[in-house]
């Protein structure tokens, strides 16, 4: 007999301890051992060297953050048995098992309008039909249709085990303090109330640091202008590949990459061949970083221009505004792209100049609210009830525009 009882020592969160035998088996699961080649935070470590880690840390993490949660639960009194206690482990283990390489910056890039929570959900099913359906659990509770709502909430909501991981564990690796919180304070204020996940109204400096936390990280890591100028390099320089190998042109690649440049998979195109769905869980960051290494010597001037920018790190300018730009402003910056690179042609604009809007919403009451639960038994929304903090004013959307172009470009 294996033992499978094993410990994780995490740099975060101390040891880690994999507590029934069919998280190990899950985690020892081909799919999920692909997590350790998908970095967590995509191209990032352009800006911060030390965001290396993975999908395959945060989620291992995550479940230790849960485990905690339902012993705090258990010894508040409520109930949640030990079939509830692993099928939740497993909901949160599995939450990003659907991420495609580079985790959100291709995600709507390999498989054309497809989330990666219901690619996750896809690889789910069809690990149950492998487990014999001792995921089912974990499938209602993942898709919040099994009759405790709160173990659905400490897999996704608003204050989800996801997201007191990521935040903990981003602002570890990056180096970024103003993204620390307090995760244990915050579990052991956790409650339940008319089947409501909640904090208990003593939380409340913990939940304002978490929610101000969440919108800092937001600005100074996740949208980085550096970032997000790279990332939409990244996608540029695939949608690019994309359109050469849809048009014959033989580019260097994985087969498995092969498959999905070829090709524009639909949801339906995964319900109808089962195969297909192990094929996309095979395609990691190494899938597209070594396709890109030898990219970068293509005889296309607009794939490898991109290539040799992500490889050597010459990244292109970027713009934000409160505004859209102009037709006008645009146009000006096209012109000279076209003059710049007249041996692109007429693509030049289509893959070298790029807009877009990033959003930040730190706070958003109109989904799954925080509640925060009073000793009288009164129930309030963070939003309002916050005494040091006008956390209010976090809820509104704050939107910001941008250009992407290559700096060789003057802007205008």
């Amino acid at each position: 007999m294996r033992n499978k009882r094993k410990i994780i020592n995490d740099p975060v969160h101390g040891f880690i301890t994999i507590s029934s035998d069919l998280l190990f088996d899950l985690i020892e699961h081909p799919w999920f051992q692909r997590l350790r080649r998908i970095k967590q935070l995509g191209m990032t470590s352009y800006v911060y060297p030390g965001a290396l880690h993975t999908r395959f840390h945060h989620a291992i993490g995550a479940m230790h953050l849960m485990q905690d949660a339902i012993d705090t639960l258990r010894l508040k009194g409520f109930e949640i048995t030990d079939e509830e206690s692993e099928a939740t482990l497993a909901a949160i283990l599995l939450h990003d098992i659907g991420h495609g390489p580079f985790s959100h910056a291709l995600e709507h890039s390999i498989v054309a309008g497809m989330r990666h929570e219901e690619l996750s959900l896809l690889l789910m099913e069809q690990l149950n039909r492998q487990f014999g359906g001792r995921l089912t659990v974990a499938i209602s509770i993942f898709t919040n249709s099994y009759h405790k709502h709160f173990l659905h909430q400490l897999v996704s909501s608003q204050l989800d085990m996801d997201r007191l991981d990521y935040l903990k564990r981003d602002s570890f690796y990056t180096g970024v303090s103003e993204g620390v919180i307090n995760s244990d304070r915050i579990i052991k204020m956790l409650t339940v109330h008319n089947d409501e996940l909640m904090i208990e109204d003593k939380g409340i400096y913990s939940i304002e640091k978490f929610i101000v936390a969440r919108r800092l990280m937001y600005w100074q890591v996740y949208y980085h202008k550096t970032v997000v100028s790279a990332e939409n390099m990244l996608i540029n320089l695939l949608k690019r590949a994309k359109f050469l190998s849809e048009n014959g042109e033989m580019l260097f690649c994985t087969p498995v990459l092969s498959l999905f440049l070829k090709n524009n998979f639909v949801r339906d195109d995964f319900a109808a061949d089962i195969t297909l769905l192990d094929r996309f869980a095979q395609l990691d960051d190494y899938d597209i970083f070594s396709a890109i290494k030898a990219w970068a010597e293509h005889s296309d001037p607009l794939l490898s221009m991109l290539s040799g920018g992500l490889v050597n790190r010459h990244l292109f300018r970027i713009e934000f505004s409160d505004s859209a730009p102009s037709e006008a402003y645009l146009e000006a910056l096209c012109t000279k792209i076209r003059k710049a690179w007249p041996e692109a042609g007429s693509d030049a604009c289509s893959y070298l100049l790029t807009t877009g809007t990033i959003t930040n919403n730190a706070y958003i009451p109109e989904h799954d609210k925080i509640f925060l639960l009073y000793r009288d038994g009164k129930v309030a929304d963070i939003a309002y009830a916050s005494d040091q903090l006008n956390i209010s004013v976090l809820t509104s959307t704050v939107s910001r525009h941008f250009i992407v172009y290559p700096k060789t470009i003057r802007p205008i």
